[in-house]
């Protein structure tokens, strides 16, 4: 695993920058729509998905424990939005402002109750900016709007989901993840777009081996592999990401798979949140 986590304020600053960026990606449409990535809601199921993950986080945050706080409108408070558009958007405005100040004011080493391996306060703050940043891209879809992701943020969600679906707690408890272990295939994952950004290395390899899958920044180097690895997934990083989210599918004419397309389909069909 070779992760990269930002500064504990980058996180802060991008919840609620992230936020107001899906804010303005739902004003002024209609909120009834369906949202594609996430065919059971609409966009308003969604604002309100977002919203609600805020507020229990910020809770969780308040008041840390080694337990998790039920994800309710008894345990936290403002949970649901008043109707309304108008009301929905300066919800999801101090939802964001909220936990933003609560991390902030907490600091990244608060221990606290998480589903995974780093349980402390900031594990929350990345994810949930990573979670404000994909949930932005499926309101975009939603909406039939452009989306694109600020570089450094896009590639750390790169390197926070590679964490997610690599950790060997995670592989041994889901049997989805565990059918990721292989013989030494190798995904490299490349952004075309990235050269004008200082330090942000553009390549990614994920290496399934029988025991773990290990993944690194750089090019691949696996004995066999060439330079593309076993398959590769080139493009935009935000498209490069999409996919990788399950947010754009890996035939769009935005991106291009060499190699085994069969291998990338087999990890991206078992990488569902």
């Amino acid at each position: 695993m070779a992760t990269a986590w930002l500064a504990h304020e980058e996180y802060c600053a991008a919840i609620e920058s992230e936020t107001a960026l899906l804010r303005a990606t739902l004003r002024g449409g209609d909120l009834g729509r369906k949202v594609p990535s996430c065919p059971e809601w609409t966009l308003n199921d969604l604002a309100v998905h977002v919203g609600q993950a805020h507020r229990w986080a910020a809770e969780m945050v308040r008041r840390p424990d080694d337990a998790e706080l039920p994800d309710d409108a008894a345990h936290v408070p403002d949970y649901d939005p008043a109707p309304g558009a108008e009301e929905l958007d300066a919800w999801l405005a101090s939802g964001a402002r909220l936990l933003a100040e609560r991390l902030r004011e907490a600091g990244p080493d608060v221990p606290m109750w998480s589903w995974w391996s780093a349980k402390r306060s900031g594990f929350w703050a990345r994810r949930m900016a990573q979670e404000t940043l994909v949930h932005r891209a499926d309101a975009a879809l939603g909406a039939g709007r452009p989306f694109e992701a600020a570089p450094v943020l896009a590639a750390n969600a790169v390197d926070e989901w590679l964490d997610l679906v690599t950790d060997p707690e995670q592989v041994a408890g889901d049997p989805e993840l565990h059918e990721l272990l292989g013989t030494g295939q190798t995904l490299r994952l490349r952004a075309d777009d990235t050269a004008a950004v200082p330090d942000l290395d553009p390549e990614w390899v994920i290496v399934r081996h029988p025991d773990r899958v290990e993944w690194r920044r750089g090019p691949a180097q696996a004995e066999g592999a060439g330079d593309h690895g076993d398959v590769t997934l080139r493009g935009s990083l935000t498209d490069v990401l999409q996919v990788l989210m399950r947010r754009l599918p890996p035939d769009s004419d935005q991106v291009e798979v060499l190699g085994d397309r069969a291998l990338l389909d087999h990890w991206l069909a078992r990488t569902s949140f």
